[in-house]
């Protein structure tokens, strides 16, 4: 079992910045990759941004250049940087980590609100 808690997140104008991490425990040796997904008001859950143990990552067109993902393995924590944020952001967003297994494990979820 991993068990995935995230911080972070809340209110912010457009153009802000905001960070949101999640620290994993548990079976930590077995995640492969970690990763952000969001899910806003009536839309499908997407990915957003995720990162191999290796440290290679992935990010969705929408956010390339503005959002940054990072990983600390040995904190056994995902960072996601957020910058230059527009109200299409807005959605609650979910930690993910995807065992070497494929087994996945969700956070709880945490809001992002992008508004003036």
């Amino acid at each position: 079992q991993v068990q995935l808690v995230e911080s972070g997140g809340g209110l912010v104008q457009p153009g802000g910045s905001l960070s949101v991490s999640c620290a994993a425990s548990g079976i930590i040796f077995s995640i492969n990759t970690m990763g952000w997904y969001r899910q806003a008001p009536g839309k499908q859950r997407e990915l957003v941004a995720d990162i191999t143990r290796g440290g290679s990552t992935n990010y969705a067109d929408s956010v390339k250049g503005r959002f940054t993902i990072s990983r600390d393995n040995h904190k056994n924590t995902v960072y996601l940087q957020m910058n230059s944020l527009k109200p299409e952001d807005t959605a609650v967003y979910y930690c993910n980590a995807r065992m070497f297994s494929g087994r996945e494990y969700w956070g709880q979820g945490t809001q992002v609100t992008v508004s003036s």
